[in-house]
């Protein structure tokens, strides 16, 4: 499933020309196919304000729209340029709520030229949803993004 997805994916990219068009399409394409991905959402950094800016998603609707660096799971992945699985949210004393259905979570930083820019963030309803598989299908989700970024050349 993932590796036909990931195709599907870059396929796509390289036809776009447009980044918010890309992103959401994305979103809504893993979305779509991934039952246990209940929301998937990208945020991109503003590094003046040391914040994350939600710039797509698919699923429900988020109040969390800016997330200061360093808060929630979303926050410490800014600060820590590290991969973050989340098997059971109740258990994160950082953790910010964006519905009281997600169980668990899993953010992957997104780097353009080895800089982190953003993340794609990931929550289920589903208590545990997220292994090895989906971390790596989500890093090269990323490394996708990143190329696509870099040829759209538009500000993110």
């Amino acid at each position: 499933m993932y590796s036909s997805l990931l195709k599907h994916i870059e396929s796509f990219l390289k036809e776009t020309h447009t980044l918010q068009v890309g992103l959401d399409w994305v979103c809504a394409e893993i979305h779509q196919k991934l039952p246990n991905y209940d929301w998937v959402g990208f945020y991109f950094h503003h590094p003046q304000k040391k914040e994350l800016h939600l710039r797509a998603f698919s699923g429900k609707p988020t109040d969390h729209t800016v997330i200061p660096f360093g808060k929630g799971i979303c926050g410490q992945v800014a600060v820590s340029n590290q991969n973050f699985v989340v098997d059971d949210v109740s258990k994160q004393n950082n953790y910010i709520s964006c519905s009281l259905e997600v169980k668990s979570e899993v953010v992957i930083p997104l780097f353009v030229n080895s800089k982190n820019v953003g993340q794609i963030d990931i929550d289920s309803n589903t208590p545990s949803a997220f292994d090895e598989k989906d971390v790596a299908f989500l890093e090269k989700v990323n490394a996708l993004v990143s190329t696509f970024l870099l040829r759209t050349n538009e500000p993110f």
